[in-house]
């Protein structure tokens, strides 16, 4: 429950500390005297964004801070999944903005994002302010009536984890069919590619190998003419080097006999003749085998020519990058021709993941099937305490086209206040009144069902008068022995019903108005709902009125 709220500096705010107390406070006071301000500094303090609006004419920042008691709701868990700092029995959350537009939140004092109190305010407080009497034609807050009130947590929970499930299968299928149409686009060209490079033989080192063949057969005359002269110098007819090597061999061999330092000159020009004779007759060998073959010439023109139209057309360098582009090649061709097959896989995968959603949905549909007639006869039983005896409710349940994070079920809401009215959905037939007490007796059987700690109804008696106010007051009550309620309202019969009772005002200081409030003793209870019966000149009639209303309460 909220058991104390602190504003400072906060639009006519300038500082305001209310003690709550459980059970149901009524909060009350002339039209424009700043209820909803206090409401809209709370509603900060909830996660609900702000900017330097809010913050006080001429002050550098505003401060709006609630103490909770949480000791009773087992938050614990929840406090431990965001790593918020746990007391145990209280809890703090805060909010500060600055003029410049700067803000910050903070629970027990520690820093979170804005989002971390909006997580946690959704536990601790519900603000039911009249513009949410719209939501009751929504139709997916109908759907969450019913979960709640039908307690399909569980079966929704298990329902949302399957639906996920699909939908990611259902995307990977999606996008391994558009890799497919792509691929189907890319594959004929591909394997243009590939038949090509495939039968082009491609070796690794062909191409250095061919191009020195080419040199070879081009200049094959000029390289016999050069081999032959070779040949003929070193063994020719006339002076060659061989045989001037051999007289120099046997002068030296002469010598040695007399001369022994010779020796190894001698050996050295016997090393060189052998070395010379090897060269000749290599070069004899290579003589023989270069020829000029014309056929051989043209078909290494043709290979080579092969192998530069493909570098160039690929835009690549060298036969080992052709080799390379076509393995790239054949991989692709692989995975495309594998596709079929993981295509079918992903399929059977989508299906079966949809076959267990829409089990989960159908599961999730009986539960809130099996709920609503009790939803019916509640709520009709609650309209009827509210002054509405011939009202008719029907919770219409219908499957949707595609199931969604919510299930496969359309809910909408039926009414009829009229036995001679056929039941339309509430959007098209309720009137202002209608929908409050509407709203408030499904309020009433939330509150009961999800035992949050507090709530908080801004004017939800608007439309309503007279013994039906009386009655809306009695709902609020009832639900306040189950949780803290807080009622804003302008009807002496439910301010009346409260078992505390704030006033809010306007005071006038030094040429600026401010806002305040403060807590009724019994007498100033009396004069204040005397007000609110006679409006600005208080009656004795109206004073007799107010004590008796507050004693029958």
């Amino acid at each position: 429950m909220l058991k104390t709220l602190s504003i400072q500096n906060y639009a006519l705010i300038e500082s305001l500390e209310i003690s709550f107390d459980s059970g149901f406070t009524v909060i009350t006071g002339e039209t424009g005297a700043g209820k909803s301000i206090i409401l809209g500094a709370l509603s900060l303090i909830l996660g609900q964004r702000a900017d330097s609006r809010h913050v006080k004419q001429d002050e550098a920042k505003c401060v709006i801070e609630g103490l909770f008691d949480i000791s009773a709701y087992r938050l614990k868990p929840l406090f431990d999944e965001h790593e918020w700092v746990y007391d145990g029995d209280e809890c703090i959350l805060r909010r500060e903005i600055w003029a410049t537009g700067k803000s910050r939140a903070f629970i027990n004092d520690s820093p979170v994002y804005l989002n971390d109190l909006k997580v946690l305010g959704d536990r601790l407080i519900d603000i039911h302010s009249q513009h949410q009497n719209l939501s009751l034609n929504d139709n997916l807050f109908q759907l969450n009536v019913v979960d709640l009130l039908a307690g399909t947590g569980a079966e929704l929970s298990n329902y949302e984890k399957a639906y996920v499930a699909y939908c990611a299968a259902e995307k990977d299928l999606r996008e391994l069919r558009e890799q497919s149409r792509r691929n189907k686009e890319e594959e004929d060209y591909l394997r243009f590619q590939y038949t090509a490079l495939t039968e082009a033989s491609l070796e690794e080192g062909e191409q250095e190998r061919l191009e020195e063949e080419l040199e070879a057969l081009t200049h094959s005359e000029e390289i016999k003419s050069g081999l032959f002269s070779v040949t003929s110098l070193l063994s020719g007819d006339e002076k060659n080097a061989e045989g001037m090597l051999l007289s120099a061999r046997d002068a030296l061999q002469a010598v040695q006999r007399v001369f022994p330092k010779v020796s190894d000159l001698a050996g050295r020009v016997e090393s060189a003749y052998l070395d010379l004779k090897d060269v000749r007759e290599e070069a004899s060998q290579l003589f023989e085998e270069v020829e000029f073959d014309p056929a051989r010439q043209q078909l290494v023109e043709e290979r080579l020519s092969t192998l530069y139209d493909l570098e160039k057309k690929h835009a690549l360098a060298g036969v080992e990058e052709l080799i390379a582009l076509r393995n790239e090649i054949a991989a692709k061709l692989q995975k495309i021709d594998s596709l079929d097959e993981r295509l079918a896989e992903r399929e059977k995968e989508a299906a079966n993941k949809k076959v267990m959603m829409l089990e989960k949905a159908a599961r999730l549909r009986e539960k809130r099937q099996a709920a609503m007639p009790g939803i019916e006869q509640q709520l009709i039983a609650k309209l009827d305490f509210l002054k509405m005896p011939h009202t008719r409710f029907h919770c219409k349940i219908t499957p949707k086209i595609h199931p969604d994070a919510t299930g496969g079920d359309q809910v909408e809401f039926l009414f009829s206040a009229n036995r001679n009215i056929a039941l339309q959905p509430v959007s098209q037939i309720a009137s202002g009144g209608e929908i409050s007490r509407l709203m408030l007796s499904l309020k009433a059987m939330i509150a009961g069902a999800t035992a949050l700690p507090a709530i908080i109804f801004d004017e939800i008696d608007t439309g309503t008068s007279g013994e039906v106010a009386d009655r809306v007051g009695a709902v609020m009550k009832e639900m306040s022995a189950e949780m803290q309620v807080i009622g804003i309202t302008h009807l002496p019969q439910i301010a009346s019903k409260g078992d505390t009772h704030f006033e809010v005002y306007k005071e006038e200081r030094d040429h600026s108005v401010t806002t305040g409030i403060r807590k009724l003793s019994g007498e100033e209870r009396v004069g204040e709902i005397a007000r609110m019966l006679s409006g600005a000149e208080v009656t004795g009639q109206a004073i007799e009125n107010a004590k008796v209303m507050l004693q029958t309460d």
